[in-house]
């Protein structure tokens, strides 16, 4: 097998929302994406689970691996990572630093893997991504707080994504939630007539919307099955014009074509199957580990920590056992 399938834990790679404002970012619809900000909350005081609970015999039950550092890398690698592999993929790049706080305040069980953990990673050019997961409130200011937990605002000089991943059924509910995209237009960019009857009066150049100083509503991101194709029935483009004026009123809500991880599952079968290479494969697991490990890092040793020093990690004490000089017998 020319390509080593990676395990399937990026489904947002497989989101066809995801990949069409991956395709938003591509072609500078959003400007010049500087800043990404990202969070996922949960309440494990409130709403426990059974995958974070303190279980009987600690550390010695195979059940609590998530919860202690010798078997976990804590809030980094069961939310962070998956948030910091967006990062990579809409900037394009992988940090060149990354800094954070994180502690232990609240779920004082046993369990030594922090409940909170604020970090920001630094990209090539100064792009700069942050992160919020905390472990004692679900709340979502994003999507007008009509979701919980998490989400990703993507920002560009010339418009801001507000994005989430689809989740399954729930207590609160039943069918799960689908898949939300929203798109803010900036307000129209200004210029300064250079009139001296008008010296400092800004003027709007090459507007398409009015920013009047109110709330701009969200634009729902379409997805390639409203695309318009000349070739198809008068039916079906009047169908595909009534969905998008749906969708757009907020009366539909959009929706995947196809669960993403079940995408994400058929191309790993396909993958193992023919060697072709899938969209979260092995050199994207390895980035996203080297975010978590160098993430906790950062915080457990209270400072900026480069991704560049991976290289020397667990290199140094070998290299001092070669060059001491070996103890004498007698």
């Amino acid at each position: 097998m020319k390509f080593t399938p990676c395990a399937r834990t990026r489904p947002r790679r497989y989101s066809s929302f995801y990949q069409t404002v991956r395709q938003m970012v591509e072609k500078n619809i959003l400007g010049n994406v500087h800043h990404i900000h990202t969070q996922w909350h949960r309440n494990m005081i409130n709403k426990p689970s059974s995958l974070w609970t303190m279980k009987p015999d600690g550390e010695k039950n195979i059940n609590n691996w998530r919860i202690y550092r010798s078997m976990s890398g804590g809030l980094a690698a069961e939310l962070t990572s998956h948030q910091v592999d967006v990062s990579d993929w809409m900037f394009g790049a992988t940090p060149e630093f990354v800094m954070g706080l994180g502690s232990l305040d609240m779920l004082k069980d046993g369990r030594d893997v922090y409940d909170n953990i604020h970090l920001i990673y630094n990209y090539p050019g100064g792009a700069k991504m942050s992160n919020s997961s905390i472990s004692t409130n679900q709340f979502c200011p994003y999507f007008n707080g009509q979701r919980a937990e998490m989400g990703e605002i993507i920002m560009g000089t010339d418009g801001t994504i507000e994005i989430t991943v689809g989740d399954g059924p729930n207590n609160y509910t039943p069918r799960g939630n689908p898949c939300i995209a929203w798109w803010y237009r900036e307000p129209p960019k200004t210029a300064l007539v250079s009139d001296a009857k008008a010296k400092n009066t800004p003027f709007v150049a090459g507007a398409t919307m009015v920013a009047s100083g109110g709330n701009v509503k969200p634009i729902p991101i379409m997805t390639s099955d409203l695309d318009l194709n000349k070739d198809e029935s008068f039916f079906g483009r009047e169908a595909k014009f009534a969905r998008r004026w749906l969708t757009m009123k907020g009366i539909m809500v959009q929706e995947e074509q196809d669960n993403a991880v079940d995408v994400e599952l058929a191309s790993f079968f396909e993958s193992c199957r023919t060697g072709k290479k899938p969209l979260a494969d092995i050199e994207i697991g390895m980035n996203d580990a080297i975010a978590v490990m160098l993430s906790n890092m950062s915080m457990e040793e209270g400072r900026k920590v480069y991704f560049n020093e991976i290289d020397k990690l667990g290199l140094e004490p070998e290299k001092k056992s070669l060059t001491q000089a070996p103890k004498s017998n007698v």
